[in-house]
């Protein structure tokens, strides 16, 4: 999604139609993780899930091609995100039991998804000086073809705990303080993340950067989370979940008013971007091993939709939909940055609640009735 506002600026679409078409959008990350994660707890099939997610994905995708009114082009995205988030938990829990006891190996995993997303940004911003934004959806819809040829080679586990075999409610761990303060922090994250998500592709065309020092700016990010899932599992070992987070979110207040007051020099923009290794690698891999330490095993998707549905669904929705109120056509772009400082600010305070429960045992949870 991040060269999608060049496209649909392109199109002659506002900033407030491409904010409100990302908030939309991020909708369905909060009903498309819940559903897919009952079905594949259900039926344990969490590889069918997958795959019959990113064909659907890719399918509804290809419409873009034709479309050409905004509420139908809202309507394709909206679609292809909720066959989308198949895929994302699923994928995120056999990555983990694929590490088996060695939780921190979880990072070593994501790390490729981060170099297949260099190439893509450096690839596709160097397209975009030389061809129209039609490069964007073209390469969009390889890059989905190649993931369902993937999800057919992946070997998915099926779970031999599904729901319809054992009793149980995940109410009990959800509703407590630690893992409150742990949802509240990630979505205010998220929504801290909607100007920069939304709109800094278009904030760097408004700087007069190329299309190729963009997608350089956005390479160097995610090269800042390949190092930071590196050296992941031995943080997470030595520190506190609470205490990475405060850090984390206190560095991305510092990253967004750096590019809302100094985005002029590119050595700034390239050091906000390698705080990127906090604002989303740091918190991810934690939240991660948080998720995986707080839940057992039978809740993992369920505990995966809740995080991905309302953190980067409801999250992402809220600040998507401000940001392009803010963003006012370029106009308020500083202000839009220094209102998703503060943002992070006030999830850094909510972190310092979050408390590294331990995962209940299963002789604690078989008398709960299911959910």
């Amino acid at each position: 999604m991040s060269y999608v506002s060049v496209f649909l600026d392109d199109k002659g679409f506002t900033s407030q139609q491409i904010g409100t078409l990302f908030a939309i959008v991020a909708v369905a990350r909060i009903i498309g993780p819940n559903l897919w994660a009952g079905v594949a707890d259900r039926t344990g099939k969490v590889g069918l899930v997958m795959r019959i997610g990113s064909l659907l994905s890719l399918s509804t995708f290809l419409f873009i091609f034709i479309a050409e009114s905004y509420l139908l082009i809202v309507l394709i995205f909206s679609v292809m995100m909720m066959f989308w988030t198949a895929i994302i938990p699923q994928l995120e829990v056999t990555a983990v039991n694929a590490c088996g006891t060695s939780k921190g190996g979880y990072g070593a995993i994501r790390m490729w998804g981060s170099i297949g997303f260099i190439l893509a940004t450096i690839i596709v911003g160097a397209l975009l000086d030389v061809f129209s934004s039609q490069a964007v959806i073209i390469s969009a819809s390889f890059t989905l073809f190649g993931i369902f040829i993937c999800t057919l080679l992946i070997t998915a586990p099926k779970k031999a705990n599904a729901i319809h075999h054992e009793g149980g409610s995940i109410l009990p761990e959800v509703l407590t303080k630690g893992f409150i303060a742990f949802i509240v922090a990630n979505t205010l994250l998220q929504v801290s993340f909607g100007s920069f998500y939304s709109f800094f592709t278009l904030y760097m065309r408004q700087l007069d950067y190329q299309g190729w020092q963009t997608g350089i700016f956005m390479a160097v990010g995610v090269v800042a989370e390949i190092i930071i899932f590196v050296f992941a599992a031995r943080l997470i070992k030595r520190f506190s979940v609470s205490g990475l987070f405060v850090f984390s979110l206190a560095m991305t207040a510092v990253r967004w008013l750096m590019l809302a007051f100094l985005a002029h020099s590119w050595w700034f923009i390239l050091l906000s971007q390698l705080m990127h290794a906090f604002s989303f690698g740091l918190t991810h891999s934690v939240s991660i091993h948080y998720l995986h330490k707080r839940f057992s095993e039978r809740y993992h998707s369920r505990a995966q939709a809740i995080y991905v549905s309302i953190c980067f669904g409801l999250g992402t929705a809220i600040g998507s939909y401000f940001a392009g109120i803010w963003w006012s056509d370029g106009i308020g772009a500083v202000s839009s940055y220094v209102y998703c400082a503060l943002i992070a600010i006030v999830a850094t305070f909510a972190a310092l609640f979050i408390t590294d429960d331990k995962t209940l045992k299963h002789d604690e949870k078989v008398s709960l009735k299911e959910v």
